[in-house]
């Protein structure tokens, strides 16, 4: 069941823009938890990406399935790409700027011919 109403596309952005939020704190919790033999960060890690899972269920009740999992996942990489350059001492290559780029464009193309068919 889709969400009517104007409102209503904001508030299953909202959802998606939480589900993203949630989804790039697990994995940028990744490494602490040095392949899941610490608790704590463990708990944390898993912890975000169930309440990812719980947002972005909420969102697809008001944007296509595969729009918003485009969006999930292209802006989370790219969160996370920056993360990891900013916080965890990775380089930022040509390669991998390309590669977000390919993904971000690939995002708002899904976007634009989404929002066509409505």
């Amino acid at each position: 069941m889709y969400y009517t109403g104007s409102g209503a596309y904001v508030v299953a952005y909202l959802y998606l823009v939480g589900a993203i939020a949630a989804e790039v704190f697990g994995t940028s919790l990744l490494k602490a938890t040095d392949g899941f033999t610490r608790l704590w960060p463990t708990v944390a890690c898993l912890a975000g990406y169930v309440l990812s899972f719980v947002l972005l269920s909420q969102a697809i009740k008001g944007v296509q399935v595969g729009v918003a999992y485009a969006i999930w996942s292209g802006l989370g990489t790219a969160a996370i790409v920056t993360i990891g350059a900013a916080f965890l001492n990775e380089p930022i290559t040509v390669v991998k700027v390309v590669g977000v780029s390919l993904i971000v464009a690939g995002v708002v193309t899904l976007n634009v011919g989404g929002a066509a068919q409505h």
